[in-house]
């Protein structure tokens, strides 16, 4: 058979190896020949010639961060702006002739919610694709996790590990800011990994006074420093997102500023020094942990067998210990949140993290 392989989306760590295990398996267990197309389905509006993917060409990726093949999150085949032109244009229909004209009898994208929800309007037009999903925001539906979380929550652990020692030795409050869009999950883990004293999450309005009762209670009874987690996507009760860039037609609003956010809102009200640190980009970057090199491995030999065995329309997803196949409509029909009764957040709430809520 002969195979595409693309990635879509923001990058993160473990991409390379999801392609290194698609090429591998597909040449050593099948004789296939695999092609890379670069950065998204772009290569494909430009009609550029891709190029065919060998061992030698992944040799040395698995702990590489990034991927080799490129990826945008601005690409939407759908509503895609043309140089020289300001509004979208759908070439959707120019996708699904290049892949025919290229030979290709099965397309495997390699992406998260937005790029699974183009992956499957193209599979309705015909395409025969199979997803992989990624991100680090751990938000896509029907996996349990998905590859680039792990390593993720460990450098903001680590982070918040360095933030630990600096807040002890000027009895500051340190507000840390993680990634995560609408979900809790790179905040929630962070700050059960790390232990901080408090984590402010999407799925839970926080309510500033509360947040501001609880440190002064810490200072007077327990220490002299404070460490909060804020998710990106977290907003006072009644209050609204954090937003750097609005979303358009063709790209998903900006999240960010939370942090100061919160820590314009407590300041007034307590007498300790605040620092607000923002990780961003820094934990998508970086080689893979353990976890995600080996959940990436599985999720690109699995891939290919579903490939060969026809399962077009379908994504590939960890459920407990094993690697099975889901509906791609399945998997964007909403995003993996946070449940608040959840026993990770129960576990929290028994060890002191505030939520800033009156539970």
């Amino acid at each position: 058979m002969r195979i595409g392989v693309t990635t879509g989306g923001g990058d993160c760590a473990g991409l390379n190896a999801v392609i290194r295990a698609v090429v591998k398996s597909a040449i050593l267990e099948h004789r296939d020949e695999v092609i890379g197309i670069e950065d998204g389905f772009d290569q494909f509006i430009r009609r550029q010639a891709p190029s065919e993917l060998t061992l030698h060409s992944v040799r040395g990726i698995l702990a590489r961060g990034g991927t080799i093949l490129g990826t945008t999150n601005r690409g939407n085949p759908f509503h895609y702006v043309l140089p020289g032109m300001t509004k979208p244009t759908d070439c959707s229909d120019l996708v699904v002739r290049q892949v025919q004209q290229l030979g290709l009898d099965a397309l495997i994208v390699i992406g998260g919610d937005g790029t699974m929800s183009i992956a499957y309007d193209l599979f309705r037009k015909g395409l025969p694709l199979v997803g992989v999903p990624k991100t680090i925001d751990n938000d896509l539906g029907a996996t349990d996790y998905t590859f680039g979380f792990d390593t993720a929550v460990n450098f903001a652990m680590d982070a918040l590990d360095r933030l630990r020692t600096t807040a002890e030795s000027h009895e500051r409050v340190m507000i840390l800011e993680v990634m995560g869009r609408y979900a809790g999950w790179i905040a929630l883990h962070t700050a059960l990994a790390g232990g901080a004293h408090a984590c402010l999450i999407p799925e839970i309005e926080y309510d500033p006074q509360l947040v501001v009762d609880r440190i002064r209670r810490s200072f007077a009874k327990e220490g002299n420093f404070y460490l909060i987690v804020v998710a990106e996507g977290a907003k006072p009760a009644g209050g609204v997102h954090s937003v750097v860039e609005h979303g358009t037609a063709t790209r998903a609003e900006r999240l960010g500023g939370a942090g100061e956010q919160l820590a314009s809102a407590i300041q007034k009200h307590i007498d300790q020094d605040i620092r607000v640190t923002v990780l961003g980009h820094l934990q998508r970057g970086g080689s893979p942990t353990s976890f995600d090199r080996i959940l990436a491995t599985r999720f690109g030999y699995e891939a290919v067998r579903a490939v060969h065995a026809s399962k077009f329309g379908q994504m590939v997803a960890l459920k407990g210990q094993d690697i099975i196949t889901v509906p791609m409509e399945s998997a964007i029909a909403k995003l993996r949140l946070v449940d608040p009764k959840s026993p990770v957040v129960l576990a929290a709430r028994s060890i002191g993290i505030c939520f800033g809520d009156d539970e």
